[in-house]
């Protein structure tokens, strides 16, 4: 799954698709409408959703393979709101992630790992066959 072409942007909800890079901002695709809009480096922060990852006891994990997780565990481990109490969400993740770290993920993390999930999946941008990793290794 390459993550690398969809960004967050601050301020602003959802995800974007990444069409260029400028000096003072990136242009990005609205993942609805495929309008492109610019936005610049003075007023919003960008997050490469492939640069994202969860702190764990060991060595973080990618959002990759939480979002992975998550769709694998979907059937057993219903994926919850975003809005459900902090000690259901935690549960949820401990699920999910077993050993992350409980001290440097903040219950606002996992609210926008749903979300974000949540988001991309329901227009159809993850893709876990797989593809994508075995063409990266040739």
């Amino acid at each position: 799954m390459n993550l690398e072409k969809y960004v967050a942007v601050s301020g602003m909800p959802g995800i974007f698709k990444l069409v260029s890079t400028r000096n003072n901002g990136l242009l990005v695709a609205d993942m609805d409408t495929e309008k492109t809009k610019f936005y610049t480096m003075r007023k919003h922060q960008f997050t490469p959703l492939g640069s994202v990852a969860i702190y764990t006891y060991g060595d973080a994990v990618a959002i990759g393979d939480v979002f992975k997780a998550m769709h694998d565990q979907q059937a057993e481990n219903p994926i919850l709101e975003p809005n459900a109490p902090a000690p259901q969400l935690f549960d949820y993740f401990d699920k999910i992630l077993p050993d992350f770290d409980r001290d440097r993920v903040f219950i606002s993390d996992i609210k926008k790992v749903i979300k974000w999930y949540n988001f991309l999946d329901k227009r159809n941008a993850l893709d876990f066959s797989g593809k994508d990793a075995k063409s990266e290794e040739e």
